[in-house]
């Protein structure tokens, strides 16, 4: 069955202290971005990765592109208002709707092809699917009055991407019209009354938002590079 991935690449970098745009910022020698999509590639050459950028970053990205000598196939959309509306015109692009597709952060380049591979098997079979990971420290409720409470934290689970859907499901459920609680792909599938399952994510694979983020993903990189 044929694959898509969308990868989602509209942050501003602000919480990174800089104007750079933090998919752009060099991670061990090369942009976070490219990692991420030569990821996709190295699971399977045969993926077909639309990537979605603001349309002001598009230059500044095929320049890099130049500039690293990068090879890895890809197209291009025009990031939108919200993600929301960014993995729309990515869908836009997708043309096969006996397919499945893939939507990933730009920012995770560090997802496991098993993770990546489980995803999709699981959504060939028509499932929608999340990657997730156990919380390991302790969470608390804030309640109305400031005060907190502990809760369970088996209860818990903290989501991941590349979130994964058959691609006639995906399309239908982002025919909807934009709700502020579309937080997530998962979010907006659910309204549909669809259930959403739950594959092992990697812990790994952190999402690159803080400068301390940037130090775990070098470190990582240089594991990689060791191993």
């Amino acid at each position: 069955m044929k694959q898509y991935v969308i990868i989602v690449a509209g942050g501003k970098g602000l919480r990174m202290g800089g104007d750079l745009p933090k998919q752009f910022i060099p991670l061990a020698g090369k942009p976070v971005l490219m990692r991420t999509l030569e990821n996709f590639y190295s699971f399977s050459p045969d993926i077909d990765i639309i990537l979605v950028l603001p349309h002001d970053h598009q230059q500044y990205w095929r320049n890099l592109c130049e500039e690293y000598d990068f090879g890895v196939p890809h197209r291009i959309a025009d990031g939108g208002a919200t993600r929301f509306h960014s993995v729309r015109n990515g869908l836009a692009l997708v043309e096969e709707v006996d397919a499945v597709v893939a939507v990933h952060d730009g920012v995770r380049p560090f997802v496991s092809h098993s993770v990546i591979r489980s995803c999709f098997d699981m959504a060939a079979a028509g499932r929608a699917v999340v990657p997730v990971t156990g919380v390991v420290e302790t969470v608390r409720r804030m309640e109305h009055d400031g005060t907190s409470v502990t809760v369970p934290r088996g209860n818990y689970r903290l989501v991941q991407t590349p979130q994964v859907f058959p691609v006639r499901m995906l399309k239908d459920a982002y025919s909807a019209d934009y709700r502020e609680d579309f937080t997530d792909d998962a979010s907006v599938v659910e309204a549909m009354g669809i259930s959403v399952e739950l594959a092992e994510g990697n812990r790994e694979n952190i999402k690159i938002t803080t400068l301390f983020d940037m130090v775990v993903a070098e470190a990582l990189c240089q594991l990689t590079t060791n191993n």
